[in-house]
């Protein structure tokens, strides 16, 4: 396996070059905007994707053999330029990152975005292996995505799941990562205190956990995945009018043999109500202990999210690192990166110069 330098050790003047071309982008793109400084938080005022930038698919897509996993991914931008890994959440996928992973391309920006598993084109190698969907589990997936692609270092950033991910990423290996966008802020759960109840409006929002606990909930998803998919869409992000094609886009990855499997894992796992794997142990005690991310950060958040989600007060102290927080206005809802791309590209640009 060949030795790949560090995007900090590549070409310096002309990452110093990319720099300003990232300010100008920015302008150009994001039009105008306000956000305090590197320790401190702002708002920024989404603008929508003009049309005519629109993508309804990538140029490509991928396989890699890496870890348990055949990985689908798409790909865009320089192969030797600094990487950036952009992760989707449930019941997403990585048409999220249409534009995003085209603007960041743009800038010079190696862009990687993978099918988690249970997702589009991934698939496991062995039949045997658990479908397991731990936190601890899809982070070392990430991990191994690197390996295959012979990447040391990455800037890594995600919504929902994809956030959990690039926090456990960025906590347990952050000689991996240069520095983390995530949507949400902290999000690394411990089931130890998800055996504590919350009140009721709380547990309210929580509903498709209780469902997904029962067999009826197992058998529901299965047979209503697309339909659930949609509801959840529209509940956490009210105000955004997703068309038909949009949904229809992301919804085929659903159709991946595996994941009604991994989903029903993911949430009877974080429950209590199902076994992970022994590998993972020692990393799940980690991340139990809520471990603080050193790591140069931006967390955003859309000021119309109608999922569950921290306030930022909560979650500020578990970044030791040069840290902003921003709040996108607007009408933006839980997945941050498509509706609101141009802020969401801006602060991988913005958290590399940190």
């Amino acid at each position: 396996m060949k030795a790949i330098l560090a995007p900090d050790e590549i070409d310096h003047p002309r990452r110093r070059l990319l720099g300003i071309a990232a300010a100008t982008f920015a302008a150009a793109q994001l039009g105008s905007i306000t956000h305090a400084g590197a320790q401190g938080s702002g708002t920024q005022t989404a603008t929508t994707a003009p049309s005519a930038s629109s993508r309804t698919s990538f140029a490509s897509l991928k396989q890699v053999d890496a870890g348990l996993l055949n990985i689908g991914y798409a790909e865009e931008g320089p192969a030797d330029r600094p990487p950036v890994i952009l992760l989707h959440g449930w019941p997403y996928d990585i048409h999220s990152y249409l534009d995003v992973a085209a603007m960041l391309a743009a800038e010079g920006y190696r862009v990687i975005v993978p099918h988690l598993r249970g997702y589009g084109s991934t698939r496991f190698l062995s039949d045997t292996t658990l479908r397991n969907g731990q936190q601890a589990a899809l982070a070392a997936d990430v991990i191994a995505l690197m390996d295959a692609l012979e990447i040391p270092r990455a800037i890594v950033a995600g919504y929902d799941w994809g956030a959990r991910t690039a926090n456990i990423v960025a906590a347990l290996w952050p000689d991996r990562c240069k520095a983390m966008v995530s949507v949400s802020g902290y999000l690394i759960g411990s089931r130890q205190a998800n055996e504590s109840p919350l009140p009721p409006q709380a547990e309210l929002q929580w509903w498709y956990q209780f469902y997904f606990a029962t067999e009826r909930g197992r058998a529901g998803y299965a047979k209503f995945t697309h339909d659930f998919a949609r509801l959840i869409w529209k509940l956490a992000s009210p105000q955004w009018n997703f068309d038909d094609a949009t949904f229809a886009r992301s919804a085929a990855s659903f159709d991946n043999p595996d994941h009604v499997d991994i989903v029903i894992h993911n949430y009877r796992w974080r429950l209590g109500l199902a076994d992970g794997e022994p590998q993972y142990d020692a990393f799940e005690d980690r991340l139990a202990k809520g471990p603080v991310i050193s790591v140069p950060t931006i967390t955003l958040e859309g000021d119309a999210n109608g999922a569950p989600h921290p306030d930022p007060i909560v979650y500020a102290k578990k970044f030791s690192g040069k840290y902003e927080h921003r709040l996108i206005t607007g009408g933006i809802g839980h997945d941050l990166p498509q509706e609101a791309p141009q802020a969401f590209a801006q602060a991988v640009i913005d958290v590399d110069q940190f």
